[in-house]
């Protein structure tokens, strides 16, 4: 592995440090030993193979060393300060940014998913290469994703369509971004990808005549032009054709322009007099030609893109690129990595990323909601190419406005904006920008600021925090107020009394995981907005049950429960060493018998029965309060367990899954289903039952139903 390694580095740097390379590779080697992968491998296979895909974007030494151990640090025994001796400051923070972007605090999904990003944020600001190594291991995790439980793999897949893949995409590795959706569908929509993985193999022999047609009437005509040039045909992306057919809600056979032909030259000149031929050759569509030479994309995307219409009415893309350009359109920013005297330094281009900049300035500025959104919205949206009037190119998201135009120049001709010209005529300020407007942006400095109608309009995240940021300002003392108020009369309405619940101690923890400076920062966000006031009435109330009503009575709990389990058995627990306890089940966990179980005493003397474990029990401080107990022989009782069943939207399936657990006796207590994305449906439901290993036996059988994908258990 590490000679197939070696050779591919070789190819593009010849200088590369092969005994540093091989170091990392011993010390990743040892520091796996006897770990193992999912699918049973070895897991050193895992980052080797991330090392194999940096190395097949051409990237530095360090960033490969770094990507054979971008594990070592989390993983294993091998500690900071060892790494920092044997390979040095860089590398060792690569793989501590690495790891960084790993570590979650004991979070929902969505906060998890939020602080991941907010993360990224930061190590792009301080590495860039922290972000490719982790897309490099991102890609070959989803290419081993089939040893993942199914639940895990949509989970996964999804992830990676809504963070990986737009990172992919602004920073231009499209060889990576490509790949992270075509394997995403694969499980996020089984059906669909298989059946057009299956008509493209169908259809072959007949697409490549076809492209071998083009190209070689191509190749007749640019002859002609004296020019170095190659020619390449290929289909679009699996992912690509599905976006098309769920976009013009047809199938396959009815989407054209599925096959793109590029053709790479030396220089622009040549670029601009091959479209010349394209268009002699056939006859381009009219609103389909893109020049992306003259107003790259963000992400540095360079290329002609035109669709004509072939001979025999076939239609198909043509992209014009130079050899450079095409290096970029493959690896983004990874190809303006430059070796010199065994460092790597990234070119100018970076300072041309601004969405990175974009992105520091939400982080700063927005609430966790509004981060995510701009992060979804902005990052993955088509571009218009703006001319201010002294010719600069600026680039938007599809749909801006002259608002969000005048917020991109900057803050205070935002501010100050009354009015605006585009192509030398007055237009609303709503009036949505087209590629090649000229925009003029008009000012006054009596102008009193933004209008908050303009929230209703603007698109980009820059303008929309900008102009939230003005009113913030104005208006803080009178948030803070307003706050502080709604805080109060929540809590009241909810009955009870502020002054036990609205605690210093527990708003300072509120301020720190809002990312604000003080409980003044607090209030004041919830008066404007920023903060979710039900969000932080939940978590006080989580706070309040822990310390003054920790645990509901015995008879309380039953009385919760009587209407759907009337046959629960609360003294089915024999509690070692203790007697006149009240006992209670956890709801976080709900034990049944078969479950290694501990009991936790309350502060009002009764015990709690969870799993050995249950996350509350694992992350518990006091562990003095744990006592050991056991199930009592009791045959005759049933316990509620909540389970969820994965299946595909298909008819029928929810009737043949309860058809089968009422077959098997089953007392079913409640069920709801609800759609995810990607034709699949959850359904949720509460069965009683005696033991582990009775409600084992009945997922085995509901595995079998057509339709289901995953079974399992819900804890919390």
């Amino acid at each position: 592995m590490l000679d197939k390694l070696l050779n591919t580095i070789r190819q593009y740097n010849s200088n590369c440090d092969e005994k540093l390379i091989t170091k990392a590779y011993n010390v990743a080697r040892d520091s796996h030993k006897g770990q193992l992968r999912n699918s049973g491998e070895s897991y050193f296979i895992h980052p080797v193979a991330v090392a194999e895909i940096l190395a097949d974007l051409q990237m530095d030494d360090e960033t490969i060393c770094a990507g054979l151990m971008h594990d070592v640090l989390e993983d294993t025994e091998f500690s900071k300060e060892q790494m920092i001796k044997d390979f040095g400051e860089e590398i060792t923070e690569l793989v501590d940014g690495v790891t960084k972007l790993t570590k979650m605090n004991n979070q929902t999904k969505e906060e998890n998913q939020i602080e991941t990003i907010r993360k990224m944020v930061l190590a792009m600001a301080n590495d860039i290469r922290v972000i490719i190594i982790k897309l490099a291991d991102r890609l070959h995790n989803l290419r081993t994703l089939e040893y993942m439980k199914r639940e895990k793999q949509i989970d996964k897949a999804t992830e990676t369509l809504e963070i990986y893949v737009p990172l992919a995409h602004r920073l231009g590795i499209n060889t990576i971004k490509w790949e992270l959706e075509d394997l995403s569908l694969r499980y996020l929509d089984p059906v669909a990808y298989y059946s057009i993985v299956e008509e493209i193999d169908q259809k072959r022999s007949e697409r490549e005549k076809t492209i071998h047609d083009i190209i070689q009437i191509l190749e007749g005509e640019l002859d002609k032009l004296n020019i170095k040039y190659t020619i390449t045909g290929r289909p679009k992306g699996i992912y690509s054709i599905y976006n098309k057919m769920k976009k013009q809600n047809s199938s396959m056979e009815n989407i054209y322009d599925l096959i793109a032909i590029r053709v790479i030259v030396e220089n622009i000149n040549e670029c601009y007099a091959v479209l010349g031929v394209v268009h002699n050759i056939w006859k381009p569509l009219i609103g389909r030609f893109k020049d992306y030479i003259s107003m790259p994309k963000q992400n540095l995307y360079q290329s002609l893109h035109t669709t004509v219409i072939g001979l025999k009415g076939q239609i198909f893309e043509v992209q014009i690129r130079t050899f450079d350009m095409h290096k970029t359109a493959e690896y983004g920013i990874a190809a303006h990595w430059k070796y010199k005297e065994g460092k790597s330094r990234v070119s100018n281009f970076d300072q041309r990323l601004t969405w990175i900049r974009q992105l520091m300035e939400w982080e700063k500025n927005t609430n966790s909601k509004e981060f995510m959104e701009n992060f979804k919205g902005d990052l993955f949206s088509d571009e218009v190419y703006i001319f201010s009037p002294k010719g600069d190119v600026i680039d938007l998201p599809a749909g801006s406005t002259p608002v969000d135009f005048a917020y991109r120049v900057h803050s205070d001709v935002g501010n100050k904006c009354v009015g605006a010209k585009v192509n030398g005529k007055i237009v609303p300020l709503s009036y949505k920008l087209q590629t090649g407007n000229i925009v003029q942006i008009l000012t006054s400095s009596n102008s009193t600021g933004p209008s908050r109608d303009w929230l209703e309009f603007v698109v980009t995240s820059g303008a929309k925090s900008k102009i939230k940021s003005f009113f913030k300002k104005e208006r803080k003392d009178l948030n803070i107020l307003e706050g502080r108020e709604m805080l109060e009369k929540e809590v009241r309405r909810k009955g009870y009394d502020s002054s036990k619940i609205l605690l210093d101690e527990w708003l300072n923890e509120l301020v720190e995981k809002n990312n604000v400076l003080s409980i003044n920062d607090l209030y004041a966000g919830i008066g404007y907005g920023n903060i979710n006031l039900k969000t932080i009435v939940t978590k006080l109330e989580s706070k309040y049950e822990q310390k003054y009503i920790e645990e509901k009575t015995l008879a309380e709990y039953k009385d919760d429960l009587s209407k759907v389990h009337k046959n629960v058995s609360y003294e089915s627990i024999n509690v070692n060493n203790l007697t006149n306890l009240e006992t209670r089940f956890a709801k976080c966990c709900s034990p049944i018998p078969g479950d290694k179980i501990v009991g936790y005493v309350t502060q009002h003397g009764g015990i709690t029965v969870h799993t050995i474990d249950c996350s509350n029990i694992l992350s518990l401080d006091n562990k003095e309060r744990l006592q050991n107990i056991a199930w009592d022989n009791n045959p005759n009782a049933k316990y509620p367990v909540k389970i969820n069943i994965l299946v595909l939207d298909t008819p029928g399936v929810l009737a043949e899954v309860t058809k089968e657990i009422t077959k098997e006796g089953f007392n079913l207590a409640g069920i709801n289903a609800k759609p995810n994305k990607y034709g699949t449906y959850t359904i949720s439901l509460v069965i009683e039952v005696q033991n582990a290993t009775q409600l084992d036996k009945l997922f085995a059988k509901l595995k079998k139903v057509k339709g289901t994908l995953d079974v399992f258990r819900v804890k919390s």
